[in-house]
């Protein structure tokens, strides 16, 4: 006889506990304890037991048609190439961003002899046919269900055994061995298991949709994101049209590659050359701006930084910054006033990344230097001026990795002029053909003498 017992669930992180906690100890949130209750099953007999098996990796075979080309090149990027057979996908992102959306596009893209379902827990069969519509997707191998019990579902699935299940969304599935309701902490993650056993044993892949939280993390405990084998973000503002799909955790591929959509009528389309996209646009002959350009796994990617400088009205300077570090962005005003002799104490510093781009790489220092230079002096660094490079606490430019790849790619898109540290120059094999110039700077200084030539 099952025994029933109640405990407290943080819903954030979940931490569990015999009592109420006004903040949970785990992760220090605050009014996130709640009361389940849990079923304890009684230990399984050992009698009929099926010993498990093991193989030694010379006897495992290598199937060479493992993965899934999905019909969109940035979304098989991100994965890695395809969607790999038996995996657990998590594509995860704030509401409105396109989650649903991409997906039932890849219905279309995909191979019209797979056979997919589609389960959704939060739409009737008759609006997801009209998104459907609206999208143009009319593969006849694609078949929805709109159920939220995971037994049943599971059930089907081990019956008709589809070639790829899509879950919208794992929060809204229940689990009837758990008492508790669904989207809650002990939902989740049973639910999630689940899944996870289905996707293994079949070797079917299953795509599951989550929701994130206030916090931009996702819904439910972290174990959620330890089972999956790919976890995948959406990320951008959805008042703005592009969006960047990019993995932060990938079993099969590399967690350093993203993928730059446009949503438009038609849902969303892939932006094949997001460097043209995103630095498009640019002001003419306009101070505080310059040119970056960010490694994003293999790709290099061009950005356009703009920064603002004024003077203050207050005692204290303000500093705001979006899509870049603000951390960072203090250290560089503090290297600029002490080893360069630019003055940033008595103005309002505002730094901005154009198009919704973060860049987390040390070698766009050099260019939001330049930008921040640019606005102080009120000069403009050329349009057609590129910057790269890390800043060291003592004033210097330090050489970056991928040098080579970030220059064919300016000379590519047409820029005349590449500002890079000293020590990527004298190590640059590639020989520039054209009208593009090079030059290798030591210090702040000579990076923005060079670029206002």
């Amino acid at each position: 006889m099952a025994k029933a017992k109640s405990l407290y669930i943080c819903s954030s992180c979940g931490y569990e506990s015999a009592k109420w906690y006004g903040c949970c100890p785990g992760c220090g949130e605050w009014n996130t304890m709640n009361e389940e209750a849990i079923v304890q099953h009684s230990s399984r007999s050992t009698v009929n037991v099926k010993p498990a098996v093991s193989l030694t990796l010379d006897k495992i075979i290598n199937d060479s048609s493992v993965r899934y080309k999905t019909g969109l090149g940035e979304f098989d990027r991100v994965l890695g190439g395809g969607i790999v057979k038996g995996s657990l996908i998590l594509l995860s992102g704030d509401p409105g961003i396109g989650k649903s959306t991409i997906l039932l596009q890849i219905c279309q893209y995909l191979d019209k002899s797979l056979n997919i379902l589609y389960i959704s827990g939060e739409e009737s069969a008759h609006q997801i046919k009209m998104r459907a519509e609206r999208l143009g997707v009319n593969n006849p191998a694609l078949s929805v269900m709109c159920e939220i019990d995971v037994i049943s579902i599971t059930e089907y699935i081990r019956t008709q055994k589809p070639d790829i299940v899509i879950v919208d969304s794992i929060q809204t599935m229940d689990y009837s061995e758990v008492s508790s309701s669904p989207g809650s902490v002990t939902q989740v993650r049973e639910s999630a298991s689940v899944f996870m056993r289905t996707a293994k044993s079949l070797g079917i892949p299953v795509i599951l949709v989550g929701h994130v939280n206030k916090d931009g993390n996702i819904a439910g405990p972290k174990v959620l994101e330890h089972i999956v084998d790919a976890v995948l973000y959406f990320e951008g503002n959805r008042n703005f049209s592009y969006r960047i799909l990019r993995a932060v955790k990938n079993r099969y591929g590399s967690t350093n590659e993203i993928g730059v959509f446009e949503m438009c009528e038609q849902g969303l389309a892939e932006v094949e050359n997001p460097s043209l996209m995103l630095i498009s646009g640019k002001p003419k002959n306009t101070p505080g701006s310059c040119i970056a350009c960010v490694m994003e796994g293999s790709r290099p990617i061009m950005a356009e930084v703009q920064a603002l400088v004024t003077p203050t009205g207050f005692g204290n300077p303000r500093r705001m910054s979006t899509g870049f570090d603000y951390n960072r962005v203090s250290m560089l005003l503090a290297v600029l006033e002490k080893r360069a002799g630019y003055f940033f104490g008595t103005t309002d510093t505002y730094i901005n990344v154009v198009g919704g781009l973060k860049l987390d790489e040390p070698a766009s220092d050099l260019s939001v230097a330049m930008a921040l230079i640019s606005s102080l002096k009120d000069t403009v660094v050329s349009d057609d001026t590129l910057a790269f490079g890390e800043i060291g606490l003592a004033g210097e430019v330090r050489g970056v990795s991928n040098c080579e790849q970030r220059v064919r790619e300016a000379v590519r898109l047409g820029f005349s002029r590449c500002i890079i540290p000293q020590h990527n120059l004298k190590n640059l094999s590639l020989r520039i053909s054209g009208d593009t110039e090079i030059i290798g700077v030591r210090n702040i200084r000579e990076a923005f003498e060079a670029a206002v030539k």
